[in-house]
């Protein structure tokens, strides 16, 4: 299971596996990182500009965290569908990681 990681390790991590699909992200750094683009949504002249640089990053780090569960990073694709895609995500989002390895890594 991959370890818990403080925001600033999380905003730092996600940066670094700035276009990284592959590999595991723990729960902590999936929400530090989704609350770092959330709070950066609130200042208007950063809003556009910050949407676009964090874009890519954003996804690797869902996929990272559906593959820290035990799932597909194709899962993602499930927000496509209205409502109930978006929920089916927060609820694998909130799943805690599996705690040994799997076939997407440690």
């Amino acid at each position: 299971m991959a370890k818990s990681v403080s925001f600033g390790e999380a905003i730092k991590t996600c940066f670094s596996k700035y276009a990284t699909f592959s590999g595991r992200a723990s729960r902590s750094e999936y929400w530090f990182f989704f609350l770092f683009s959330f709070l950066l949504s609130f200042i208007p002249i950063v809003n556009f500009i910050a949407g676009l640089a964090l874009l890519i990053p954003s996804l690797a780090v869902a996929v990272r965290r559906l593959h820290d569960i035990g799932k597909s990073g194709w899962w993602y694709l499930i927000c496509l569908v209205p409502f109930v895609g978006g929920l089916v995500l927060l609820i694998f989002y909130l799943t805690p990681g599996q705690p040994t390895a799997n076939e997407y890594g440690e």
